[in-house]
């Protein structure tokens, strides 16, 4: 993590790897911040795709106006196999300083600041990582950009199929994104009333989930409702619901997946609020002479958090809202 004054005069952003709602916001703080600083502003279209590509766009206050409401990311994003190739990485800096960019913002998951890393080790670029990704997995931050609005959009529809389930008296499994980590699923089970969650954090025990559901029919529930992360152990919703459907052949058990409607959608204010104070932050830290970081808010403040920390694990959930879940029953 350096701390060495850079003269930085020229930033390139890219945003790399899964959408997620509030990565505009994120784009236009960096733009906007840099312009108070007398720095000039590249954007790099389709991620490490576009970097090799030279998918480079000049970018001004007037170019992010109007996208803070936005889904998606209007640079794109895109996966790139040559990136993964060292000569595909040299020839991602052999472009960055054609455009004469000193430090380079990218704005994405783990899996995009362990490109970054070693983007900066090999070819001595200034980076920064901005944590945006609907899994909320990267530690060094409590949350991460489009985590927020993803909760929202999956509750939403939870909500949704929690009235006709009441209506038809019925049995839903939910599936909710979340191929790692449980947060999503966790969250929208404790805020929608879910009976069951089930997370790839916990081992799934088929015969305790019946067991459960079995208990809730003799307490007579008019419906019942379990949430599943898709990185379960029992492989998802389909998959539990082949698991268990012969010991509720009198109940109308339906799967729902909820799938790719969590990453779009107009972001939350509350991922708007995080986008724009991290991509700020991006650009401040650069100013300082930092490379190699990833910003983060902790407790409501700033932090820095070095890129090879930040990619070494994923985070933990928060054992206590596991105890709560299974408490509220």
């Amino acid at each position: 993590m350096s701390t060495d004054i850079v003269n930085v005069k020229t930033i390139g952003v890219l945003t790399s790897g899964g959408d997620s709602p509030g990565m505009n916001a994120a784009i236009r703080a960096v733009v906007r911040a840099s312009a108070q600083n007398d720095v000039s502003v590249y954007g790099i279209k389709h991620g490490y795709y576009g970097l090799i590509n030279d998918e480079f766009i000049k970018l001004d206050t007037h170019s992010v106006s109007n996208i803070i409401q936005r889904g998606g990311t209007f640079l794109k994003s895109a996966r790139s196999e040559e990136f993964h190739k060292e000569s595909g990485r040299k020839k991602a800096s052999e472009n960055l300083k054609k455009y004469d960019i000193d430090a380079l913002i990218v704005i994405g998951g783990d899996g995009s600041f362990t490109g970054a890393n070693k983007l900066s080790k090999e070819h001595n670029i200034n980076v920064v990582g901005v944590p945006a990704t609907i899994d909320n997995d990267i530690i060094g931050t409590d949350e991460t950009i489009g985590y927020d609005s993803a909760l929202n959009t999956a509750l939403d529809a939870i909500d949704k199929i929690r009235d006709t389930a009441d209506a038809h008296e019925r049995m839903f499994l939910v599936e909710v994104m979340g191929r790692d980590t449980g947060f999503i699923a966790l969250e929208t089970s404790i805020a929608s009333g879910a009976e069951i969650a089930l997370l790839p954090e916990e081992l799934t025990n088929i015969k305790e989930v019946k067991r459960q559901l079995h208990e809730m029919l003799k307490q007579q529930r008019r419906s019942s409702l379990v949430v599943v992360a898709e990185g379960d152990e029992t492989g998802g919703a389909m998959k539990l619901a082949e698991k268990i459907k012969d010991d509720f052949a009198q109940y109308d058990m339906r799967v729902c997946i909820l799938g790719h409607i969590q990453r779009g959608g107009s972001p939350t204010a509350r991922d708007r609020v995080l986008a724009s104070r991290l991509g700020a932050a991006a650009v401040k830290v650069l100013k300082e002479g930092h490379s190699e970081v990833m910003v983060g808010v902790v407790n409501n403040a700033l932090k820095i958090t070095p890129l090879r920390v930040a990619i070494s694990k994923k985070k933990e959930i928060d054992q206590r809202l596991i105890d709560l879940a299974k408490l509220l029953r």
